[in-house]
């Protein structure tokens, strides 16, 4: 049967109504809520039923954490463990490198004059990187932009033993470990890592790469990173108290880490999710570039070595089978991640994290009361159904909420 020309005009109104919805700050109502059975298959297309072993992957995965999943603009799941709650701060790790990624996104766009080479920006010179002379690698004169949010500039990663990667494939790790970054000297520590290969012929996890980023963001905008980010992003989209990380005992950073240590709110989160799926608009402004948000979901030309992008994994490849090819998330050490799936109208947080990572020192932002019942709480490795915090569990989470969206 022919669906009625009024029939036509309602749907149309409520798909304009679904895309034009932007929720509120928390202060003012916060995210409209589809959290039983009914409404969350009605309203949101989600089968509740089916997001509860996404939750339960989650509690079982990490000490602290939690899951919120938005679809449609509805805040259909929401549930805490351990010390997280929705007004925490606990420090995100390395899924602040997202928010970095897209603060250089729209600098890129809003001072063009400055970058008009943009991603292909050779950044190692007076202009962009003063700090970096004279320079210990002369390679490091071809490093651009684009490799640095690629992690393809030379740098080798993370930890004792970081691994290289050569379009897909391993290799030999350093025999004696790499100096990464020295917190109480972010700046220099960061330029002064090692090369492992030349600028663009290797991928490597390196941490220093997104945050010598930000140091150009610094000169370019001659804002802080965290300052930019509030203007820009948190301001527009109704962000509650958040910060980075800066306080660190008895010394505070002078400057943000672009590699990671945001600290919001979990609905706040969600918020900046929410504009990326919405494809970088909130409201009536295009917050983040559009062309930007695609590069991060597709392979780059700057990183031909692993599905990477702009400080973003992506699916493109289709690696993760039961999730979206659009699929892009950023996660974070502790089991923090938050991912985006546009076509689905889709975008979920898994929160994660060690005692240490909710420390309120850390940000000195007031925090809601803790929970301390699952305080020194390690999983239980002979789980089957534990992965840990590491990539398999992250990737499970994301292809069962994903199963859990009906298409109809």
């Amino acid at each position: 049967m022919k669906p009625t020309f009024l029939a036509s005009l309602c749907f149309l109104s409520f798909v304009h109504a679904a895309d034009s919805y932007f929720p509120p700050p928390d202060s003012e109502g916060g995210w409209r809520e589809a959290k039983d059975a009914k409404t969350c298959r009605d309203l949101a297309g989600m089968d509740l039923v089916k997001l509860e072993p996404a939750y339960t992957l989650t509690d079982r995965s990490t000490a602290n954490g939690g899951l919120l999943v938005v679809r449609k603009g509805y805040l259909c799941f929401e549930r805490y463990f351990g010390r997280a709650s929705r007004n925490a701060n606990p420090d995100m790790a390395s899924t602040g490198k997202g928010f970095c990624s897209i603060a250089c996104g729209i600098m890129l766009n809003e001072f063009k004059d400055k970058v008009p080479e943009g991603l292909d920006t050779k950044v190692f010179t007076e202009k962009y990187l003063p700090e970096a002379f004279p320079l210990n690698d002369p390679r490091k004169a071809n490093i651009t932009l684009g490799q640095l949010l690629c992690m393809t500039a030379g740098y080798w990663g993370e930890g004792q033993t970081p691994t290289g990667y050569v379009k897909g494939d391993p290799k030999a790790k350093p025999l004696k470990p790499v100096p990464g970054q020295n917190i109480r000297d972010l700046d220099k520590s960061s330029l002064h890592v090692p090369l492992w290969t030349n600028p663009g012929e290797g991928y490597s996890y390196s941490s220093p790469s997104p945050h010598i980023a930000s140091i150009v963001l610094r000169h370019v905008t001659g804002m802080e990173l965290k300052d930019y980010i509030h203007e820009r992003l948190a301001n527009p989209q109704g962000w509650g108290a958040w910060d980075y990380c800066l306080h660190r005992g008895d010394y505070v950073m002078p400057h943000a880490n672009g590699a990671g240590s945001t600290a919001l709110h979990a609905t706040d989160v969600m918020r900046f999710g929410y504009c990326l799926a919405r494809g970088g608009k909130w409201k009536d402004q295009q917050l983040v570039p559009a062309d930007y948000i695609k590069k991060c979901q597709t392979w780059s030309p700057y990183n031909p070595h692993t599905p990477f992008s702009l400080q973003w994994e992506h699916n493109e490849d289709g690696h993760v089978a039961g999730a979206p090819r659009d699929a892009f998330w950023k996660s974070g050490a502790g089991g923090f991640c938050l991912y985006v799936v546009p076509s689905l109208d889709l975008v979920i947080y898994k929160l994660g994290g060690k005692d240490g990572q909710y420390d309120p020192s850390l940000t000195r932002i007031p925090q809601p009361e803790q929970k301390h019942d699952r305080d020194n709480w390690q999983p239980i490795p002979s789980n089957a159904f534990h992965e840990g915090s590491g990539g398999a569990s992250l990737t499970r989470v994301l292809e069962m909420v994903c199963a859990a969206a009906r298409l109809d």
